[in-house]
């Protein structure tokens, strides 16, 4: 897998390189360069994780590398999950953490030629900020989303016991907008893909009409998991698909047991 930037849209009139034509040069003379785009990625979040049981990732989504890395690295996971950038429209950060893995993906997605928006879910206030999503599809986006996730700026901290996430997903839907799924650059929460391929039919065809790729990316094994949420105003019930880049497991150190990982 990897990716490669689209130049046929762009207009040499329109910007200007900046620096020197050198520094390119010296940019690429690392050996991480001769990695596929993904395990240059890995390696990048293996040593911001060093072995936490939970970080926001900042060290990677503000680098230069790590930035451009992480947008086509959701991009593609997104589409080899079975959703390209044909069935959403925005992609929407639920914590300050996501921020600029959002604005990594739409400027990855520019760089394809593909349109993409994105916004933020304002913190304080419950709305957006960004533009308008009324009457579009959109992808919810953590930098880490997990059940282990014990810092305040996860949006699943509370999601063991309470309705954070299902609190995003309604304040998405009061705009106007439809959650096609929910995605993360490191994750591991929710049910397994089997257990999402064995709902009951109701929740099978809820799921359906929310996410219509959801059946052929479990059959690919692109799928991770299902989180289901709950509308705070009118209680409705949705199971959405998880779709993330990275196991956390990925980056469990060996040698720390289970009662450790939660200090």
């Amino acid at each position: 897998m990897g990716f490669e930037h689209d130049d046929t849209n762009t207009d040499d009139r329109a910007f200007r390189l900046t620096g020197s034509g050198e520094l390119g040069g010296q940019r690429a003379s690392g050996g991480q360069e001769m990695l596929e785009p993904r395990e240059q990625l890995r390696g990048l979040l293996a040593r911001e994780i060093d072995g936490r049981a939970f970080a926001e990732l900042a060290g990677v989504s503000f680098d230069h590398r790590g930035a451009e890395l992480a947008g086509h690295v959701l991009l593609d996971t997104l589409e080899e999950a079975g959703y390209s950038t044909d069935d959403f429209d925005a992609v929407g950060a639920l914590t300050a953490a996501a921020v600029p893995l959002a604005g990594a993906m739409l400027h990855a997605a520019a760089s394809r030629g593909q349109d993409l928006d994105a916004f933020v879910m304002d913190f304080v206030y419950p709305s957006i900020k960004g533009p308008s999503i009324e009457g579009k599809r959109v992808i919810l986006l953590d930098a880490w989303l997990s059940e282990k996730s014990y810092v305040q700026t996860s949006s699943l901290v509370t999601l063991r016991n309470g309705n954070e996430l299902s609190l995003d997903c309604g304040i998405v839907s009061r705009q106007g907008a439809s959650v096609v799924a929910i995605a993360s650059l490191v994750g591991g929460v929710g049910k397994s893909a089997s257990d999402f391929e064995s709902a009951s039919d109701s929740d099978a065809e809820s799921a359906e009409q929310t996410a219509p790729n959801a059946a052929q990316a479990l059959s690919e094994g692109a799928l991770h998991a299902a989180v289901e949420v709950i509308d705070p105003i009118d209680n409705t019930e949705q199971t959405l698909p998880f779709i993330c880049a990275y196991d956390e497991e990925l980056f469990a150190p060996a040698s720390t047991s289970e009662g450790e990982s939660h200090d």
